[in-house]
């Protein structure tokens, strides 16, 4: 975007977000209809939906909120706002479609304005005792329900026209680089930022614009899950990670989305890895980004010594782990 292109303003624009009833997804939610958007949410679970309107004070009705204009919340601006909530699945092509027409429906018909995908999950473990269900699970919950998600909208929005849309797909840290750990969720994230370079590239066709957010660790009720599961090694490694609560993750995702940046990131260190494996995509400040690039020259060595050095000296642990485990049985 030039110094002087106008900003993307939500006000009076239609928003789905995906993955709307937690964390970054409704953190998002509650900040766009602070600023006036038409906010549409889909999650797969009732429960959490029914959770997540409670925070907008808005009583549900099937998750459908037939109607909603005559009650007062303490995050609209305006009475016209139409906020929704849906239940669906997003695993599937078919899936995903469906929860888009349900989304679009009480506008006509017509596609969203602009569409951010939160969805997506994590279960980070060595890659020796994932099974065939992880590394799949993986791939589903970390590309698949962002891809059939955008694959439906940019159909949708090209057939009726609506150049100035917006499709926002969400990385992570992860989908610039990895390490040990995260073979399940890094290879789709790195998969989404490939589809996002790409779809920049299409559907300038169209006059839709394509966003990515690369967020660092975000303190949700998917963090807590992810450690469930997540060797100690790792948090290890993560502990230099500062994280972002939702809120800061989700004010840094809508600078992005105003501002029009391709790649957008809400920390430091993500910035840095940015810059450092930036390829063809644009930048989103020339002198900040070359500032950026000399640091990570000399910086991103010195993290991937760090990393390595750390998984070199728990191999002894980590065998006795495996041993433990049965693995070598």
């Amino acid at each position: 975007m030039g110094l002087f292109s106008k900003k993307w303003n939500p006000d009076g624009k239609h928003v789905y977000i995906t993955g709307g009833s937690t964390g970054l997804g409704l953190s998002l939610a509650q900040l766009l209809t602070r600023k006036g958007a038409h906010v549409s949410i889909v999650a797969r679970s009732k429960e959490k939906l029914d959770t997540a309107f409670a925070l907008l004070e808005v009583p549900s009705n099937e998750l459908q909120l037939a109607s909603i204009a005559d009650n007062v919340q303490k995050e609209r601006v305006s009475p016209s706002q139409i906020l929704k909530a849906y239940s669906h699945a997003l695993d599937t092509a078919a899936a995903s479609t469906e929860a888009l027409e349900a989304v679009c429906e009480p506008f006509g018909g017509q596609a969203p304005d602009a569409i951010v995908m939160c969805a997506g999950a994590s279960k980070p473990m060595f890659f020796v005792e994932m099974t065939e269900e992880d590394l799949v699970n993986g791939m589903t919950n970390g590309y698949w329900v962002q891809a059939w998600t955008a694959w439906g909208a940019a159909k949708k929005m090209v057939k009726q026209r609506k150049a100035g849309s917006k499709i926002v797909l969400v990385s992570s840290t992860l989908g610039y680089m990895s390490f040990l750990g995260w073979a399940s969720y890094a290879p789709p994230k790195h998969a989404l930022r490939g589809l996002a370079d790409t779809l920049q590239s299409e559907l300038m066709l169209y006059g839709v614009d394509v966003q990515i957010f690369f967020p660092p660790a975000m303190f949700t009720p998917g963090y807590d899950e992810e450690n469930r599961t997540k060797p100690a090694i790792v948090r290890k490694i993560e502990s230099a990670d500062e994280g972002l609560t939702p809120e800061q993750a989700a004010s840094a995702l809508f600078k992005g989305m105003e501002s029009g940046e391709t790649h957008i990131t809400a920390d430091l260190i993500t910035t840095l890895f940015r810059a450092s494996t930036r390829g063809s995509s644009y930048r989103s400040n020339w002198f900040l980004d070359a500032l950026y690039d000399m640091v990570a020259y000399a910086a991103m060595p010195v993290w991937r010594s760090s990393v390595d050095k750390q998984v070199v000296e728990h191999r002894e642990e980590h065998e006795h782990y495996l041993s433990q485990q049965g693995f070598f049985s």
